[in-house]
């Protein structure tokens, strides 16, 4: 007996740590394996995930019977008992429909789109794959009622719902949970460094305000990308792309782009992932001639010539002013002869990015904590006030966080250097002046004009022959004095010499929110927080920062209550309140309530109605920018901002004849406290009739705020799937940018300063103010998606926007708004031709539109875009090759005013996943 109990125990030890291993397949209605599917022991954290082929294998320490769940985007999830080690399991999903997809952004919490409480799109791996773009995230640019913005070949600026620009602010772009805004610029710069395509989950788009769960930030939607968890995704994935661009204006250049995910699930309690991608292509050019004031005409034919993309010419001066004043010298503007884009870059086109991931489950179960981080650099063309090159950019981000089904703490910092970036007006500016100051130009100039008209010339000869003189000598693009003044101007971050950015920025940002779902079972209840503080660096090339870091904080609580009410058989009824405090330390705090309600009837229609508030707080650039650009000076208006940027000013020409010092200096609060509307003075200086100045002195700025109404409808007909939406925006308080002109002396509104603007003694200054204009907008979408002969996928959309503002009430007031009123996209494809062939084939319409924006203004016309890809996938190899190309037709196009045209890319690609 003493001999038979240790063992007994012992065999009991051995039973209790038994392991069972199950083998298996998952596959779907049509006999197809479902590669990527999620297999779970239910009620544990313990799974696997099925291979290339559908195949899977897994080990529990569990003695049956126990449960194992197979999942997957896009399919009814399946559930099997097993019984006996050794099992062999065969699991069969049925394919869904898109409003079966799974997301968390709408309400914070896991739900069907066809449930959410208002517009949300999902983009997830199935589409990923499907996608007819080069990459998943230019994919995004055939979902409903979203613009993607083409700022270059690596930055893309999504938006939906109109009043974006390149700095697109109003617009929250999330991965993994965290704010992907650079610190410096104040918004997401695409996905220069962003996600790697292998280790994207999910994508997930909400459009419109935001404000009741996201915050100050979540104005105008919020782009949600989610990478994958090495518990439930373990494996290496690698993709590999080689193609070509092509444009009339820089030809035919090789693109290529590379990408490998390396993740383990060490144990049931720890996992591990890295990521590393890297992309290389020529950028789109832009060689626009023409005439960017709207006067027309190109250098040969217009003096005052300021051609879209070239630059340096945007240096202008009146040369009867700068001439004191002489009779026989015409009162007319003259520019100086710039430099062409390609002059200023090489358009290169670049993305080295990297991550990686440390993930904890002490309890094998869904309690986690995990460390991520996130590194990346690269080379692309940010058009914003100028053209910019941002050259070597570095941004990085390092999150810990703690979470379970029911709550999450996060904690992360984001921060930036500016690497060897430049603004490449500036540089042109700065070349011109390393040659020949603005002094010395226009004088030679005048001079040559003054003696060519006492010699008998006409004034067009005489404007041929001192512009002519003036230009003797000028560097040459490619010369040697020419790469001396360019590298010594990129290189100088002094503001009024050089044109070098300098930035390492940072912002620290911690956000928890808590579900009692797992201790209230009669509502789901949250409550929320975020705390963020701000760290600006530029050295003051950007800020007004240039005797030190620029700190402040701002932070929010939320609660929201989500109630579902079963009215009948057939009728369900889910409502939802949240409501949010947000506080800037610079402004007063303010609530964003939602109130939602959504109506199932027979399982298979869903009608929603809600109604929100939104706020935006002013960006970092609108508080404490300090920037001269060379047409005007930036200058936010933070209270502690408006003296912070100053500089002298020579007036001894025409300043001293009026009492004044040879020297005057000026404060950025001039351009709030002492100036005119910039239309008035500019007419009057031009006309010499003072009485039409208007002063200006903007208010300093103030959160904006949005009052939004929404209706919609999802639901199903058969194979039919429908999806509307309707929006109505208010606005209170909009946020604008305006421009003065600020008198070097005298006060706006008296003599002296009238004087001042005669004599061009003033500053242009860019404002940040609130417009009194009541802003609206409205629109509406619709999709719809069906499978037509069998298992071809045929599905469209219809988005309509459009601005309701008193432009002739207010016509120097720019929204901004930056959309067309029409777009209509259109896909046609079948993942399943033949065994292992698919392809797809997507169409974009978008209606012409006017863009407005600090770098010009202009009219976008219409364009069709086709693009097509075709797919074979290699079980053997684990393998999927795809041959694709956009922009087909070959007619190129652009989405902004000012940047290059965007041409056509042919690419094939090899995708491997789970070696």
């Amino acid at each position: 007996m003493k001999t038979f109990l240790p063992l007994y125990v012992f065999l009991c030890c051995f039973a209790s740590y038994a392991q069972t291993t199950i083998t298996g397949i998952v596959k779907d209605d049509n006999d197809l394996p479902v590669p990527g599917a999620n297999v779970v022991v239910l009620g544990t954290s313990t799974g696997t995930v099925s291979d290339f082929d559908g195949n899977f294998n897994l080990t529990v320490n569990m003695n049956p019977p126990f449960q194992v769940k197979a999942s997957s985007v896009g399919f009814d999830s399946a559930t099997v008992e097993v019984t006996k080690n050794g099992q062999n399991i065969t699991f069969i999903l049925k394919e869904g429909t898109s409003l079966d997809e799974v997301v968390i952004s709408a309400s914070r919490t896991p739900e069907r789109i066809f449930e959410s409480p208002v517009t949300v799109e999902r983009f997830g791996l199935r589409d990923i794959k499907n996608t007819t773009a080069v990459d998943f995230y230019d994919g995004l640019e055939n979902l409903k009622g979203v613009d993607v913005n083409t700022n270059s070949l690596t930055f893309k600026s999504v938006n939906t719902r109109g009043f974006a620009t390149f700095a697109n602010n109003r617009f929250m772009q999330l991965v993994d949970g965290m704010d992907n805004s650079t610190p410096a610029l104040n918004f997401p710069i695409g996905n220069l460094v962003g996600m790697i395509e292998t280790d994207v989950e999910s994508v997930e788009l909400l459009p419109g305000a935001s404000s009741a769960l996201y915050g100050a930030n979540a104005f105008n939607g919020i782009l949600f990308m989610r990478s994958k968890n090495p518990f439930d995704h373990p494996g290496i994935s690698a993709y590999y792309k080689q193609g070509l661009t092509s444009q009339k204006a820089a030809g035919d250049n090789p693109y290529t782009d590379f990408g490998i995910r390396v993740a383990h699930k060490f144990s049931n309690k720890f996992a591990a992932k890295i990521n590393f991608g890297y992309l290389k292509g020529t950028d789109w050019a832009a060689n626009s001639i023409e005439d960017k004031t709207m006067v027309g005409g190109t250098r040969e034919n217009n003096i005052n010539y300021n051609g879209v993309n070239v630059y340096g010419d945007i240096v202008s001066t009146n040369i009867r002013a700068a001439s004191g004043g002489l009779g026989i010298v015409p009162n007319v503007s003259v520019s100086r002869t710039g430099y062409d884009e390609s002059d200023l870059t090489d358009y290169n086109a670049e993305s080295v990015k990297a991550d990686w991931g440390l993930y904890y489950r002490p309890f094998e179960n869904d309690f986690e904590i995990s460390y991520q981080g996130k590194v990346g650099t690269g080379s692309t063309i940010y058009q914003g006030t100028n053209r910019y090159y941002i050259d070597g950019f570095f941004q990085q981000q390092h999150k810990i966080e703690l979470k379970n089904n029911n709550f999450f703490l996060r904690g992360y910092m984001v921060g930036d250097k500016a690497g060897d970036s430049y603004d490449m007006v500036a540089t042109a500016i700065q070349i011109n002046r390393a040659w020949k100051s603005d002094e010395q130009w226009f004088g030679d100039y005048i001079t040559t004009f003054v003696g060519a008209t006492l010699s008998g010339a006409t004034e067009d000869q005489a404007h041929a022959a001192a512009r002519a003189a003036a230009e003797t000598g000028r560097f040459e693009p490619g010369s040697p004095e020419f790469k001396a003044a360019f590298n010594k101007s990129i290189n100088d971050p002094d503001i009024l010499t050089g044109s070098r950015f300098q930035d390492a920025s940072k912002y620290y940002h911690a956000d928890g929110n808590y579900n009692f779902s797992d201790l209230i079972d009669w509502a789901d209840i949250q409550i929320g927080g975020s705390y963020r503080k701000y760290n600006l660096n530029s050295f003051g090339t950007i800020y007004t920062d240039k005797d030190g870091t620029i700190d402040y904080s701002e932070f929010g609580i939320y609660t929201q209550i989500q109630k579902n009410l079963e009215l009948s058989d057939a009728l369900e009824l889910k409502l939802t309140g949240s409501i949010r405090f947000d506080k800037s330390e610079f402004f007063d705090g303010f609530f964003s309530p939602r109130l939602s309600a959504g109506l199932t009837i027979n399982k298979d229609h869903n009608v929603r109605a809600s109604v929100q508030t939104g706020f935006r707080n002013p960006t970092t650039q609108d508080l404490f920018i300090g920037l001269d650009t060379g047409a005007y000076v930036l200058v936010g208006s933070a209270p502690n901002n408006l003296d912070r940027y100053s500089r002298s000013y020579d007036v001894s020409t025409s300043g001293q004849l009026l009492g004044q010092p040879a020297t005057v200096t000026q404060t950025g609060r001039a351009g709030y406290e002492n100036s005119y509307t910039a239309t008035s003075a500019l007419t009057a200086e031009a006309t010499g009739n003072t009485a039409i100045l208007e002063v200006a002195n903007p208010d300093i700025i103030k959160p904006e705020q949005v009052t939004s109404a929404e209706i919609g409808y999802r639901g199903k007909f058969s194979h039919l799937i429908v999806d509307f939406s309707a929006y109505y925006n208010k606005y209170k308080d909009f946020i604008s940018q305006g421009r003065v002109v600020s008198p070097l002396y005298g006060t706006a509104g008296e003599a002296l300063a009238e004087d001042a603007i005669l004599n061009g003694d003033y500053q242009i200054y860019g404002t940040y103010t609130n417009s009194e204009a009541d802003v609206n907008s409205y629109g509406a979408s619709l999709g719809l998606s069906t499978k037509i002969f069998g298992n071809f996928d045929l599905s469209g959309s219809y988005t309509y926007a459009k601005l309701d503002f008193d432009q002739a009430k207010y016509p120097s007031f720019v929204t901004n708004f930056n959309t067309p009123e029409h777009k209509f996209k259109a896909s046609f494809g079948n993942t399943e031709l033949f065994k292992n062939f698919g392809f797809n084939i997507a169409y974009r319409f978008s209606d012409d539109y006017f863009w407005e924006a600090t770098f010009g203004d202009g009219v976008v016309p219409e364009f069709h875009v086709l693009d097509a890809q075709i797919s074979y996938k290699v079980p053997a190899l684990k393998s999927q090759f795809k041959v694709g190309g956009t922009n087909l037709t070959g007619k190129e196009y652009y989405t902004a005013f000012g940047t290059g045209y965007i041409g056509s890319m042919y690419y094939v690609s090899w995708v491997i996943n789970n070696l």
